[in-house]
């Protein structure tokens, strides 16, 4: 999740570190990288064939430990992975998962996530169809059949046992409405998104704390203006999708209730965007927009090229999530700080997209008992959650009396704190680009570029996306 080194691992986590910055070219994030757009199945594909031996304690040992229910078993496993580009995590989960289990070895394919959302539905009806891939969505990929259904598996590994919060956004019901029903997939993590900051520019400005009110956020937007700094450092380039929805949902969350949000993204009968409150977002928005907040040439940034530029100095503010704490913390070390956006008064309830890094299983995938114990593996297994909290800066989920494995790095600290705090407001969202397959390409991102671009105005935002999202449900 992240796109360079952040506080360098030991041992045989360096090693797949190492392995896998071959094995995966490192771009985006939420979005998709810099490099030229291709399809997943022009993607690069690396197999990863680590037999090191699997270390506990002061021992070491290449033994394949027996688990009841479903496994990787002891013949020769090649798991076919599709996974997103510019996230290290599953790469290096991957890698460890060999470590501990040399029977198993990956063929790993990565692509953008724009692109992995139009290739999904032809890779997984496919003559080789994957064992996981990364699901932008999957309310219309459950309801044609192509995913896994997965309840099975949360039956036998016990994880019906873990708070329903975390299986929750992957189920789909037979109304084809997500948040209930049969589980389609699984997530890697609980990731959060929020506010980065440049400690050393935000002192420039008088920030000395985080703000606790959108005014006060708005304050020292206006004080970067001000003092000749790039306020908010923001990527919206078509190829990596309209970064510019994300702190348009923070808007959208401190004006008004989550709920609606949700609704909308797992598409309640009825639902819509267009609302009074979303309206007011979308407002402010664009007033951050005329005020030159963001920079000029948002519509051909990448979102690699602006999480570099935040780390060279250049933007007081980023709006991004945990997945990058390893790559902030490792070049901006006690530079950069992380803060959940304000609400409108002080006091009020904290809210921000909180979800998993959502994998799938195609339901003809010839290896889906592996690919489930893996996930299982994933979310209890000490080494892969330590590498879930070094890597990908977030929760690793998985039962509820495992503790969450300590952070070295001081900015994933307050995002795990961060989360908490959320969790205790109840105010977690999906991300609004998840809602249907082809929202985000086909909705938010050429809608807010025209927005930024000055040619569509607030109103004329929400209407258009609530068109699209509506169309896109009658087909």
């Amino acid at each position: 999740m992240s796109t360079g080194q952040g506080r360098q691992p030991r041992g045989r986590r360096a090693r797949s570190l190492l392995v896998m910055a071959i094995a995966m070219l490192v771009a985006a994030c939420a979005g998709p990288g810099a490099e030229p757009a291709t399809t997943a199945q022009e993607a690069s594909s690396t197999t990863v064939t680590t037999t090191a031996a699997t270390t506990v304690g002061s021992e070491s040992s290449t033994t394949v430990a027996v688990v009841d229910g479903p496994g990787c078993g002891t013949d020769e496993v090649v798991l076919n992975a599709y996974f997103e580009t510019g996230f290290e995590l599953p790469g290096a989960l991957a890698e460890e998962f060999t470590a501990q289990f040399p029977n198993v070895t990956w063929d790993i394919k990565q692509d953008q996530f724009t692109n992995l959302m139009n290739a999904t539905p032809r890779l997984l009806s496919g003559d080789n169809p994957p064992d996981l891939i990364r699901l932008p969505s999957m309310v219309d990929l459950a309801r044609d059949g192509l995913l896994k259904n997965m309840d099975s598996y949360a039956s036998e590994l016990g994880w019906d046992e873990w708070p329903p919060a975390q299986l929750s956004q992957n189920r789909v019901a037979e109304d084809g409405t997500r948040g209930s029903g049969t589980l389609y997939a699984m997530g890697l993590n609980s990731s959060l998104t929020g506010v980065f900051y440049n400690k050393e520019l935000a002192s420039q400005i008088g920030m000395t704390e985080p703000p606790r009110t959108l005014a006060e956020f708005d304050g020292y937007l206006a004080a970067a203006k001000a003092e000749g700094l790039q306020p908010i450092m923001q990527w919206n380039a078509t190829a990596s999708g309209g970064g510019l929805a994300f702190p348009l949902q923070h808007l959208m969350a401190a004006y008004g209730p989550t709920e609606p949000i949700n609704e909308w993204i797992f598409q309640k009968p009825g639902a819509t965007i267009d609302t009074e409150t979303n309206l007011q977002a979308a407002e402010h928005l664009q007033g951050w927009i005329e005020a030159g907040y963001f920079p000029p040439d948002a519509n051909a940034i990448e979102y690699t090229d602006a999480n570099a530029r935040f780390r060279a100095g250049e933007g007081v503010f980023i709006f991004n999530g945990d997945w990058e704490n390893a790559t902030y913390d490792g070049e901006m070390s006690d530079n950069v700080g992380f803060f959940v956006f304000p609400p409108l008064e002080e006091g009020g309830n904290l809210a921000a997209m909180s979800a998993p890094l959502t994998l799938g299983v195609a339901a003809n995938a010839p290896n889906a008992d592996c690919a489930a114990f893996f996930f299982n593996w994933v979310a209890t297994n000490a080494e892969a959650r330590q590498i879930n909290v070094d890597l990908g800066g977030s929760n690793p989920g998985g039962p509820a009396d495992l503790p969450i494995p300590p952070a070295g790095a001081s900015v994933t600290n307050e995002t795990l704190a961060a989360g908490a705090e959320v969790a205790q407001s109840n105010g977690q969202m999906d991300f609004i680009a998840n809602a249907t397959g082809a929202i985000f390409a086909e909705g938010w991102t050429p809608r807010l570029q025209e927005m930024i671009g000055g040619r569509l105005d607030a109103a004329g935002l929400l209407q258009e996306v609530q068109a699209t999202y509506e169309n896109q449900l009658q087909d």
